[in-house]
């Protein structure tokens, strides 16, 4: 049953869900637009009762069903009670990422990911760069994850706060943020420097690569400096959004 209510959500493309309390409160908190609310029958404690208030006041409506009705709905395992039902996810383009940055009367600092695959990882790298003023994140079409329920439930709602561009070509994006007085910088474990001997201040992009490959030799070809991550343990990769933390953070501090 849930794969025939999944399939019937793919194939009409008619909205998306966000799921989870903490994210559905942040997206009643955005603004945004939402059809519907659906809530696990007597599910009448906690933050739900806060979900419930905030719906009413701005008189979106709520749908309670039982247990198994919510299972089958529900497109990740721990949806806490809790399913909003959401236009599709708008995408922006890089020239609004830009905007965001003018806006603020600050330096565009901008996260391009080149190919994360893990809907996990993507929610945390959202999640991490909002919390350090990340002004938008670039993201490939093809052959990389989307904007889905799971990325926004791992972002804890961070996706509603950030500015996401999906393009057709990150070299070409890359070459675009260049055009506009951006340093394009690559992570890479065979570069010359660490990222904390690097000047990560004024106009930036930090490229964090595919979970298994890193970057793709084309995108690497045009960044303008590559840094890399010390480590001494036998393990020679650390996962991308722990990678990307590291290094945002280091750059939010420089830049303050």
């Amino acid at each position: 049953m849930r794969e025939k209510y999944n399939k019937k959500i793919k194939d009409k493309n008619y909205h998306d869900q966000i799921e989870g309390r903490n994210s559905v409160i942040e997206l009643l908190e955005s603004g945004k637009d939402i059809n519907k609310i659906f809530i696990s029958k007597g599910e009448r404690h906690g933050s739900i009762n806060k979900i419930i208030a905030i719906a009413k006041e701005k008189r979106v409506i709520i749908v309670e069903k039982d247990k198994k009705q919510m299972n089958e709905m529900a497109q990740t395992q721990n949806y806490q009670g809790v399913i909003a039902i959401v236009p599709p996810f708008q995408y922006c383009e890089i020239d609004d990422i830009l905007e965001e940055a003018k806006n603020k009367n600050e330096e565009p600092f901008v996260l391009i990911l080149d190919g994360i695959e893990d809907p996990h990882n993507l929610g945390s790298i959202i999640r991490t760069a909002e919390t350090v003023g990340i002004h938008g994140i670039i993201i490939p079409k093809r052959r990389a994850v989307g904007v889905n329920s799971t990325v926004n439930k791992v972002s804890a709602g961070a996706v509603e706060h950030m500015k996401i561009a999906r393009v057709t070509n990150i070299s070409d994006s890359i070459e675009k943020l260049k055009k506009e007085g951006l340093w394009i910088c690559g992570t890479d474990i065979n570069a010359d420097k660490y990222y904390y001997d690097q000047n990560l201040k004024g106009a930036l992009a930090i490229v964090i690569g595919n979970e298994g490959n890193g970057i793709s030799k084309k995108v690497k070809s045009n960044c303008d400096f590559l840094v890399k991550i010390p480590m001494k343990g036998k393990i020679t990769s650390l996962n991308a959004s722990v990678s990307t933390g590291i290094i945002i953070y280091e750059a939010m501090k420089q830049r303050m």
